[in-house]
């Protein structure tokens, strides 16, 4: 009887919570979840624009205005009226500014002094080193007895072109060392240089065929074809039985080539001793003429390794100065055999009437505003290399505008001096204006 209480009392529990609507579950039922929140409403794109505000619609380019529309708010173009006549468009061009922007004209206007003179000075101390840590206020620069004002001082080291002018009419001995000392020039510049090489002897030869970079794998090959063998200078005969014919007949000799009318040969039968030949005016005016070609902003320089005799050239040292001191070139040179020595070179430059000159090397130099060092065996030579090309491209470069003319010709004289005892300033000595490097 219990259990049959039970069931019933169970059957109606169950059916009371099926009568009950959703509503009331709920309000019975605590609020267990969160409400999700709904997205938010699409909105209408923001119409692209330019730097200056002008409407951007793609694809068709700046100035039409875009076609926007939202879910909230739609908007329905308009059709344009149907115009006349039609029109053509025509193609659209290229962007390209043809006016130019405020303050070009400023941009535009150079101003530049034709007539600017730049002159590098070597500044050494009594025992031959070189002298730093000197200012602009030390330097006083004279154009024809005119002091110039400093417009440019500057220590920067500047790049070298060099044209490496080789002697190969020197004896086997002197140009045997010379040889050896060769391949240590490379060493003496930096991959910011450049040179070139000439050789003389009866005549000039490029041997480089133009310049090439210092450090460039073409210099070794190219010193390699300077070197030569030398001459052999014997003490000249020109009469007896060593006179160069070991036979005679009736006094002359046998030889038919040194018989009279022959180059070598007089009626006589005295041997005509040749001349040496060594044209060393013309090998520097070939190297200058490749010189005068390169950026101004470059120190020209003719590095000469002879013995300084002159014989059979063209040109005239005084017409080859000229053209060096027009292009700002200045010549170096390491002494060698005869004019090395002591003593001996000083003599070798006081010439005889209607002989050859045994020393003009020093000529250039003492013009261009160059240095010159003597050989002392191969390591000498080799140490002449570092320390010119050390001097030439740390010196002081001084810069004014001239109060001469601007093109007229004629030779400057200038005097550079430092404000300082015991010091040897050294410079060119003048030179001669050009309107091509004054540009």
């Amino acid at each position: 009887m219990k259990l049959g209480l039970k069931a019933l009392a169970l059957v109606a529990i169950l059916n009371l919570s099926t009568s009950l609507s959703p509503a009331a579950l709920a309000q019975q039922q605590p609020q267990q979840q969160q409400q999700i929140p709904d997205a938010p409403a699409p909105q209408a794109p923001q119409p692209l624009t330019g730097a200056d505000g002008t409407p951007i619609t793609p694809g068709k380019g700046v100035g039409t205005e875009p076609t926007t529309t939202g879910s909230s708010s739609s908007t329905t173009a308009q059709p344009a009226p149907a115009a006349a006549s039609p029109t053509i468009t025509p193609p659209p061009k290229d962007d390209v500014q043809v006016n130019p922007p405020a303050g070009a004209e400023k941009l535009a206007t150079f101003h530049l002094q034709v007539n600017f003179v730049e002159v590098p000075v070597t500044v050494k101390d009594s025992k031959g080193k070189l002298v730093a840590g000197l200012t602009f206020r030390d330097f006083k620069v004279y154009e024809n007895n005119t002091r110039e004002p400093l417009t440019l001082f500057t220590v920067d080291p500047t790049p070298l072109s060099v044209v490496f002018v080789v002697d190969q009419s020197l004896t086997s001995d002197i140009m045997e060392r010379v040889n050896n000392s060769l391949d240590a020039i490379q060493g003496a510049l930096t991959p910011y240089d450049e040179l070139a090489v000439v050789t003389y002897s009866n005549g000039t030869t490029d041997r480089s065929g133009g310049f090439t970079g210092a450090q460039s794998a073409r210099v070794p090959f190219i010193f390699s074809m300077t070197k030569a063998a030398g001459e052999e200078i014997l003490a000249p005969v020109n009469s007896g039985p060593m006179a160069g014919c070991e036979i005679r007949v009736n006094g002359n000799c046998a030889d038919p080539n040194l018989q009279p009318g022959r180059s070598t040969g007089s009626g006589s039968g005295v041997i005509t001793i040749p001349k040496e030949i060594h044209t060393l005016n013309d090998a520097i005016l070939a190297a200058a003429k490749e010189l005068s070609n390169r950026p101004k902003e470059r120190r020209r320089i003719i590095y000469v390794i002879s013995d300084g005799k002159e014989y059979g050239s063209k040109a005239t040292i005084k017409e080859v100065i000229r053209y060096l001191e027009t292009n700002q070139i200045a010549v170096y040179g390491t002494l060698v055999g005869d004019s090395a020595r002591w003593g001996e070179g000083y003599l070798s430059r006081f010439h005889l009437p209607f002989t050859m000159y045994d020393n003009v090397l020093y000529k250039y130099i003492a013009a261009t505003g160059g240095t010159a060092d003597s050989e002392r065996g191969l390591n000498g030579i080799e140490k002449s290399y570092q320390e010119i090309a050390t001097e030439a491209r740390n010196q002081y470069t001084l810069g004014y505008n001239s109060h001469e003319p601007v093109i007229d010709g004629k030779f400057r004289k200038i005097d550079v001096r430092v404000e300082r005892p015991g010091l040897d300033v050294t410079a060119k000595v003048g030179y001669y204006p050009n309107a091509r490097d004054n540009q």
